[in-house]
């Protein structure tokens, strides 16, 4: 199954429109303008608010079968608690699964992307676990309202991305510097509300016969070399990174692993503290949160080397999980690279699936991002073109190794906010013109490469489309055969 992916904030515009009340991005664009790189705001953004059937005629035009987007958790309570629906709010997305069901494609809805009421951001956020109830009522609403057609829900959006650089970095909303505490705390109560979230679709919801999973994003970590200090060192990494959200759900204990506990604990104990800044579950909470997703719902972009030596003495502040973990990590130069983080490795994606199948017991995997991104506009993106051929390759690749992959999302439908970025990073398959009122839309070459993909199931590294030519039909390209790409056609068949 392919599609593509977006969220809420990135694309939706109408902040103040429909009934919508505010968000800490919201909050944060008007308090903050200067922390965004091109002091742009996601008050307009791609205006899917009122394009939303251009969006959708795009995602035909592709041949996608998912749309993976998100609810703006303001737009449906403008006031962050449960005791007032938005209709308005309902309405909208109501509209927008109904014009995708009528054109085939399946929503894949995710219940939180970073969009958090402000009121509730003032009344602690996901510092205080009061947080597990709210989400767990909004949830419900989300299910309530929706559920007897969406069959695919994905609770809370990447964990790590969203505490690191909302509650550690500070350079996410809602600005919160504090690596060594709030990072964990922020973590822990993710946990919690994903697990109250998935309880009650299980006990209140099942009827409606759909599945709950939690978006994790991982990259693929690699020892820098044969040393024992840096195997150590990437097996921390997994941990801190990875492991610290998946190990709780997916593994057989059901809690932290292990190698972070215990670094956690010993750097706190070295700081002259009585106990762990990370702290622990209950048991019962372990037994809540152990096995609470029917699927990973996997974000991949790169991959690092990792690497401990007496370099990084004096690297890291002093509490952080950084200085905890005590780990470097770089890019192999002579990769593609695209933005600041972004490296392509496609052998990685393969290494992570397997990895994750060995590990987690072969799990069912969606891959709901994937993409690469360019600093620059304009529509002959041979870069991402390359980036998709590559990645796709690779998810056979796993596939071929026995990994139980269901579907995978390119990021991004279209060019969109991108956070403390604003719009100087670009994802999309879809220009966006952002002078333009009218937000117009334009296929780029990706978005030609990857709707003939879809449609020929063929990995062509010869075609070559013109992203200018108006009629991008496809009718009188001849592709060659792919021995893999019949393999994966059949794999599918058996499974839809």
């Amino acid at each position: 199954m392919f599609g593509a992916a977006t969220s809420s904030y990135q694309i939706e515009g109408g902040w103040n429109e429909g009934g919508k009340g505010w968000s800490m991005w919201d909050h944060l664009v008007r308090t903050d303008p200067d922390h965004i790189a091109d002091r742009s705001t996601g008050d307009i953004a791609a205006n899917s608010y009122h394009l939303y059937k251009r969006d959708v005629e795009m995602l035909k035009e592709l041949g996608v079968s998912i749309y993976r987007f998100s609810i703006s958790w303001p737009r449906i309570l403008p006031f962050g608690r449960h005791d007032y629906v938005n209709p308005e709010g309902v309405a909208y997305y109501n509209n927008l699964i109904n014009e995708l069901l009528a054109n085939g494609i399946t929503p894949f809805v995710t219940i939180y992307h970073w969009e958090l009421p402000q009121n509730l951001n003032e009344l602690g956020g996901w510092l205080t676990e009061d947080i597990v109830d709210w989400f767990g009522d909004y949830a419900r609403v989300l299910y309530r309202n929706f559920g007897d057609r969406v069959k695919h829900w994905l609770t809370i959006n990447e964990p790590y991305i969203h505490c690191n650089h909302g509650y550690s970095r500070g350079n996410h909303a809602p600005r919160i510097r504090s690596p060594g505490i709030a990072f964990y705390e922020c973590g822990r109560h993710i946990l919690l509300a994903h697990a109250r979230a998935y309880h009650i679709y299980k006990n209140e919801f099942a009827f409606q016969g759909g599945q709950v999973a939690i978006v994790i994003s991982s990259d693929m970590s690699m020892p820098s070399d044969d040393s024992q200090s840096s195997y150590e060192a990437m097996e921390d990494y997994r941990a801190f990174y990875v492991g610290q959200y998946m190990d709780p759900i997916f593994s057989a204990t059901g809690n932290y692993p292990q190698r972070l506990i215990d670094r956690v604990a010993r750097a706190s104990a070295n700081q002259g503290l009585s106990e762990s800044r990370l702290r622990p579950f209950t048991q019962e909470q372990i037994n809540y949160i152990r096995g609470t997703s029917d699927f990973l719902a996997l974000n991949h972009y790169t991959s690092k080397f990792v690497y401990r030596n007496d370099s990084l003495n004096g690297t890291f502040e002093v509490p952080s999980h950084q200085d905890d973990a005590y780990l470097g990590t770089y890019p192999d130069p002579s990769w593609m690279q695209g933005g600041t983080w972004l490296f392509a490795y496609p052998p990685g994606l393969y290494k992570l699936l397997v990895h994750f199948k060995e590990k987690y017991n072969n799990l069912t995997v969606y891959v709901t991002e994937n993409g690469f991104g360019n600093y620059t506009t304009g529509l002959d993106d041979e870069n991402r073109v390359t980036y998709l051929r590559g990645y796709i390759n690779s998810l056979l690749d796993a596939i071929d190794a026995g990994v139980d992959i269901r579907g995978y999302c390119a990021w991004s439908l279209m060019d969109n906010f991108e956070w403390a970025t604003g719009y100087t990073m670009r994802f999309g398959l879809y220009q966006v013109d952002f002078d333009d009122a009218n937000r117009t839309r334009t296929p780029r070459k990706s978005a030609l490469v990857y709707k003939e993909i879809i449609r020929s199931r063929v990995i062509d590294p010869t075609y070559n489309p013109d992203p200018h030519a108006r009629d991008d039909s496809n009718s009188a390209i001849v592709v060659k055969t792919s021995a893999l790409f019949i393999l994966l056609s059949a794999f599918v068949n058996t499974l839809f």
